[in-house]
């Protein structure tokens, strides 16, 4: 019976498929390990030359980590940072790893999802993909390399995408270099026959097998968008929002109130420094600081509980408002760690 990570090698191709269908293949401690155990064997293995990442069946590539059994872990007094130390190092493993590696994200691809898609050189979309960030309405923040890779989208494209969890279409991935490709669903068994069987390059593979995306609905968006979030401060945004006043800004206003007043500011600093930290691992570190603080507050467990465990999606966000959330709790946040706690990538 297969597992939840499915990992193989074939000629010169190492593939990872998840199977957690049912789960929308949501990440678990247990399949981080897995996961860091194959791309380990296949960096130092001659004969892989790539790496494939996909799903079995399902609509999702991947709906993120499992917030279920985190939640499930803290009410049972356990330390949920173990999974974010082991996720955080797969993260960085591809980020770093050498060779080259192609990731299909086609379906669901939220959180975690994005944590494995994105340190990935080729990053195919489909007209089935949905990617969005949505941790600042369950008060957590856009991590797993979010400070990297939003906060060096085009614009306020990033701002806009961690404090309101929006939704983008393959399309719109595509237009913001989420992804690097734009393949028909239907077209993906093909491109996968020939990326593990050919010794052919994968960008003129994965080339041969694009096709023209249709209108991305961000392109339009994309001029309020960078006005509208211009600012530095939450509070600054909101009263952007207000002033404006179209329907679009209404819509954006509606979905930050729902969030986590503390989350959002975390995320908002997140990509500001996200911008300035050179290194991946200074970015895992800094991450890895952030979750460790906000799994003490009371807000996670509160957005969990709110919209997965009793699902009444209403959550009681503690403080309640974005002014009542201090820069010196947020600055507390965002420092070191004791030594010995600190995230540390693998050797």
């Amino acid at each position: 019976m297969a597992g939840d990570v499915i990992t193989q090698s074939h000629d010169a191709v190492g593939r990872i498929t998840l199977n957690r269908p049912k789960a929308l293949h949501a990440l678990t401690l247990g399949m981080c390990g897995e996961i860091i155990a194959a791309l380990q064997g296949w960096r130092t293995n001659p004969t892989v030359s790539r790496v494939m990442i996909d799903h079995s069946e399902g609509r999702g590539f991947c709906a993120g980590g499992d917030i279920r059994l985190l939640y499930e872990s803290l009410c049972g007094g356990g330390d949920a940072r173990a999974f974010f130390h082991s996720e955080y190092r797969m993260n960085h493993l591809l980020f770093s790893f050498a060779k080259p590696a192609v990731c299909f994200m086609d379906g669901i691809v939220m959180g975690g999802g994005a944590g494995l898609a994105m340190p990935c050189r080729y990053r195919v979309a489909t007209e089935a993909t949905v990617f969005a960030m949505p941790e600042t309405g369950i008060g957590l923040f856009p991590d797993v390399g979010g400070s990297r890779f939003l906060s060096r989208l085009p614009g306020r494209a990033g701002e806009w995408l961690a404090l309101t969890g929006a939704r983008l279409s393959g399309a719109d991935c595509l237009a913001l270099g989420l992804a690097t490709h734009y393949l028909p669903r239907e077209a993906l068994p093909d491109a996968k026959t020939r990326l593990s069987t050919a010794g052919e390059r994968i960008d003129i593979i994965l080339q041969d097998f694009s096709v023209e995306p249709p209108t991305a609905s961000i392109i339009q968006q994309r001029p309020a968008i960078d006005r509208l979030f211009a600012g530095d401060r939450t509070e600054d945004i909101i009263a952007a929002l207000e002033a404006d006043s179209s329907p679009w800004a209404m819509q954006q206003l509606a979905e930050i109130r729902k969030k986590s007043p503390r989350s959002s500011k975390v995320a908002l600093r997140q990509l500001a420094e996200g911008r300035k930290v050179r290194h991946f691992s200074d970015t895992m570190r800094m991450e890895y600081r952030i979750v460790s603080r906000l799994l003490e507050k009371p807000d996670f467990m509160e957005g969990v509980r709110a919209f997965i465990i009793d699902k009444d999606n209403r959550p009681r966000w503690s403080p309640p408002r974005f002014e009542d959330v201090m820069e010196d709790e947020i600055d507390a946040i965002f420092a070191p760690l004791p030594e010995d706690e600190e995230w540390t990538p693998l050797e």
